[in-house]
């Protein structure tokens, strides 16, 4: 071993030694609340921030300046992922592990005073309100991925034959999903309650819990259906021409095209819809906040009156926290949605795979 990779070796071991120590000690200084100060003459100066950021950048040279060539490459490869992956770190895994430890304690949104075990998960349930919840969301979901998908396909169809200003309905279908939930909430929340009621000369549909519930229907089909609609044209323009035509030249009728080759050929397309919109769904939140912020009465379920009939669980778990100021009570709801929405992307996934080792 020649001096210099000697040399190089030893300043390797050391920044990566110090690197660690430093960003042990500033997260370790950070979960215990502690504060780290050095004095300034007229003032102090908390450098737990500067020593994380040294400790990482300590350790990020000291990986690359290791000595084994042979692994440098994916030291690099490893250096320009390193940004994305500490970010999903902090804003994804971090928040979920800590998310999942308050809803066991009695957290207020500041500290934490009592461990609590299950309370808060049986409190949940406890709730005639987040039941509800649960039941308007999945009631919600199951006609949402009947009719988004039903209505982006049957737009998807008009939109792969041969009319003029194809471009134009395309564009136009698809624009209400460039635009943010909360203002088509606000938007849709005046037709529903102004517009509609003057011209039609009755009561606002979000007057009553039921049509409330179905106005949010129509508004997400409105704002999701051309979408959805974007990537069954893609899956229809994949189908051969060729196939199409031989069917044709046999005598097969429209519908039959449609049904025995079209359809079954997209049913990758179908699935990958499915599951988007299903996602989709399970996460509605702008629009029913912006629509009735979950308003809505139910005479009798469980044995007590409801007012949030139409607060779909998203939007339970943020009016818990926020509202009223149940943080530890609101991640454990935040805990069972995670659950959920993991189920259904894994089953997601699986499905997909069986779909392209079928295929």
């Amino acid at each position: 071993m020649t001096a210099f990779s000697a040399k190089r070796k030893i300043s390797s071991f050391a920044m990566l030694a110090v690197g660690i120590v430093c960003v042990i000690f500033s997260l370790a200084l950070d979960c215990m609340g502690l504060k780290f100060f050095i004095d300034l003459g007229n003032g102090n100066l908390d450098i737990r921030g500067g020593i994380l950021v040294i400790g990482i950048l300590l350790t990020i040279a000291g990986i690359y300046l290791f000595p084994t060539l042979k692994y440098h490459r994916a030291i690099v490869y490893g250096l320009f992922l390193f940004p994305l992956l500490a970010t999903f770190l902090v804003t994804v895994i971090i928040p979920l592990f800590f998310g999942i430890g308050y809803s066991f304690t009695d957290w207020d949104g500041i500290r934490v005073r009592n461990v609590v075990g299950f309370e808060n998960y049986i409190r949940m349930f406890r709730q005639p309100g987040f039941i509800w919840s649960i039941l308007i969301t999945f009631l919600f979901v199951f006609f949402n991925v009947i009719l988004v998908n039903l209505i982006g396909f049957l737009l998807a169809l008009l939109c792969t034959t041969k009319i003029k200003a194809l471009g134009f309905f395309r564009a136009s279908y698809f624009l209400p999903n460039l635009i943010g939930g909360i203002v088509l909430g606000y938007i849709w929340k005046f037709i529903f309650s102004s517009v509609l009621t003057n011209l039609l000369a009755t009561k606002s549909m979000l007057s009553e819990t039921p049509t409330a519930l179905a106005a949010i229907v129509i508004v997400y089909i409105w704002q999701y259906g051309g979408y959805i609609m974007l990537i069954y044209i893609t899956g229809l323009t994949g189908v051969p021409a060729d196939t199409l035509e031989a069917a044709s030249i046999d005598g097969a009728s429209p519908w039959q095209l449609l049904t025995k080759i079209k359809i079954p050929m997209i049913a990758p397309t179908i699935t990958i819809c499915t599951f988007l919109t299903l996602t989709s769904a399970f996460k509605q939140f702008d629009v029913n906040l912006a629509m009735t912020n979950g308003s809505g009465s139910v005479s009798s379920f469980m044995g007590q009156y409801i007012t949030n009939g139409t607060e779909m669980l998203a939007l339970n778990i943020y009016s818990t926290a926020i509202s009223q100021n149940q943080y530890a009570l609101s991640q454990a709801k935040a805990v069972l949605f995670f659950i959920i929405l993991a189920v259904v992307s894994i089953i997601q996934v699986r499905t997909s795979n069986k779909k392209e080792v079928t295929l």
